[in-house]
């Protein structure tokens, strides 16, 4: 997916995968799938898609929902915790600066 955000392409493509989750599987109205992209020049964002009743479900009619996606723009704050929660030790250390506990 591909889309322009303040004069700025956000492109999964081009972008690099670092972490991924989901719930349910694709035909679920509560399906929900995001990834974590980092660009070249190092910013940050989530492509997210969903089921009619997942947060990416989109109004197509007065009382009908279909599926969604969208690209969300994330600081590096939300990218600590996505990575955190869905990804793993190596690739938080590989991105992020860690103090021993």
């Amino acid at each position: 997916m591909k889309k322009i955000i303040d004069g700025k392409k956000y492109d999964t493509e081009t972008a690099k995968l670092i972490a991924e989750w989901s719930y349910g599987n694709s035909s679920d109205y509560r399906y929900i799938c995001e990834e974590l992209y980092l660009t070249r020049k190092g910013n940050w964002f989530i492509f997210g898609e969903g089921g009619s009743g997942s947060i990416y479900g989109e109004q197509v009619g007065s009382t009908t929902f279909s599926g969604g996606e969208k690209i969300v723009l994330i600081d590096e704050e939300d990218a600590k915790k996505f990575i955190e929660k869905h990804g793993d030790s190596e690739t938080y250390e590989h991105f992020f600066e860690v103090e021993e506990a």
